[in-house]
């Protein structure tokens, strides 16, 4: 449990399924504004894939600017947005080989994905009814930091749609807002499989 002067969040985890489920509880003020994301940090091979629904508007921060497919990024722009998986200029599916990049991204609007690597595949799904879900993408692959980069994959089920409050849009979507009721509930569901027919294409 956390308790905050503006809210009180709570977590409890059990097994279902073979798989791990984390429901969350978040008490405050009707009309409180927040976002939160599951930093799931992955230790996954350069083979490794994300998976998610073709066409998903993808947000990419300026971080990515060099890297857009089609080379351009408006003029004072938060982000740039472009659909899911942004190839061939900007393969993100594609969680390796290392190329020295580094680059934050979400996926609009899409609460469950899967990462393949191999024959192993984790799926993290993000339930709840009335309030944005997203996912969120940390592909570093050896560039970031300087000077000395390191490996590191994030994929993120969130609620909202943007990595800092202050971005989100005040006529909404991009946050998750308590109800009138003063409660917002939450489940994350994450599942491994492992396939005997070897390597996923």
């Amino acid at each position: 449990m956390v308790e905050c002067p503006d809210f009180t969040l709570t977590r409890q985890l059990t097994e279902q399924a073979g798989g791990v489920v984390a429901r969350y509880r978040l008490l405050a003020a009707p009309g409180y504004r927040f976002v939160w994301a599951a930093h799931a940090l992955l230790d996954l091979s350069p083979a490794a894939r994300l998976l998610a629904p073709a066409g998903t508007p993808t947000r990419l921060y300026p971080e990515a600017d060099e890297e857009v497919a089609d080379g351009t990024w408006a003029a004072g722009s938060r982000w740039h947005t472009a659909p899911w998986p942004i190839s061939p200029g900007l393969p993100l599916d594609r969680l390796g080989p290392d190329d020295g990049t580094a680059l934050g991204a979400i996926l609009v609007g899409c609460p469950d994905v899967q990462v393949v690597d191999g024959a192993d595949t984790l799926r993290l799904r993000l339930d709840c009814p009335g309030q944005p879900r997203s996912t969120a993408l940390w592909r570093n692959l050896r560039g970031w930091p300087v000077p000395r980069p390191y490996r590191s994959i994030g994929v993120e089920p969130m609620l909202g749609a943007v990595f800092d409050l202050g971005e989100a849009d005040p006529a909404g979507g991009d946050a998750a807002v308590v109800p009138a009721g003063g409660e917002v509930d939450w489940q994350l569901t994450i599942s491994a499989h492992r396939s005997s027919g070897g390597d996923h294409r």
